[in-house]
């Protein structure tokens, strides 16, 4: 049986780490795939002997991952009417990662970036998934991995959309885990509190704006008030998360939102 991903056993003479096999001959697809979360999942995917897809609509810099990582680029633009089955109709593993933020309160909040942010963040990856499963099917296996938030948990001001498609993702996981348990295909989420990415830096500005406070004071009176580690999370960190979820060993996880909030939701 194999060990789980990235436990170390200890021999006579050395540690033997057990990542590099158990995703070997599996193709991943990982939308986001070129900066934070997502290029952290396709590296330690890739490491886990998986071929590796990097998906982004920032085509260089998907590139650029892909090319350390010995995978290949895909660029793509999940808001509008992009081929999911190009994509992702050959994904044993499938990790939706892109997202994107924006900060108003709803008497504000742009209708069209509501509608951007449900398109990228709800509607794309079931698509994707959509795309993906008769492949899962057919093999007996697939894993798809949806990076939702705390937010699909809790809600905060000024986060309408945000909160609202991490919300439906959590349902949308839920239902492809019933139907998918009997083919061999598993769906959960990832739950992260604020993870060092571009997108919570943008968003440290955009809070230090609406809240008429430094960015400092951002992080430290809003960002870490909830979680007891008072610390941004690390991608890597989410990243050894999906990893497990993608492995033999997590087979029967399904259906679950996996939390890595710091103790936020213990609340």
């Amino acid at each position: 049986m194999l060990a789980p991903v990235g436990l170390r056993v200890a021999g006579p003479d050395r540690e033997e780490d057990w990542m590099s096999e158990d995703l070997a001959g599996c193709t991943a697809v990982v939308t986001g795939g070129a900066s934070g979360i997502g290029a952290a999942c396709a590296t330690r995917l890739a490491a886990g002997g998986a071929s590796v897809v990097v998906a982004d609509i920032n085509f260089g810099a998907a590139e650029a991952v892909a090319a350390r990582l010995g995978g290949r680029a895909f660029e793509v633009d999940l808001a509008a009417d992009f081929d999911a089955a190009a994509l992702a109709g050959q994904a044993d593993i499938l990790v939706n990662c892109a997202g994107l933020q924006h900060v108003a309160p709803v008497h504000e909040f742009p209708p069209d970036k509501f509608r951007l942010l449900l398109a990228i963040m709800l509607e794309a990856p079931f698509r994707l998934a959509q795309a993906a499963l008769p492949h899962m099917y057919a093999g007996g296996f697939g894993r798809i991995v949806n990076i939702s938030s705390v937010h699909g948990l809790r809600a905060s001001p000024y986060k309408a959309a945000y909160v609202a498609a991490k919300h439906g993702l959590e349902g949308l996981s839920k239902v492809i885990a019933l139907e998918g348990g009997e083919h061999g295909v598993t769906s959960n989420t990832v739950c992260p509190a604020y993870v060092r990415t571009p997108l919570v830096e943008k968003q440290i500005a955009d809070q230090a704006r609406i809240h008429g406070i430094s960015e400092e004071r951002v992080v430290t009176d809003i960002m870490l008030t909830e979680p007891a580690i008072k610390r941004l999370i690390e991608p890597e960190e989410v990243a050894e998360l999906v990893a497990f979820l993608c492995s033999s060993p997590a087979s029967f996880a399904n259906g679950s939102s996996w939390v890595l909030d710091g103790g936020w939701s213990a609340r």
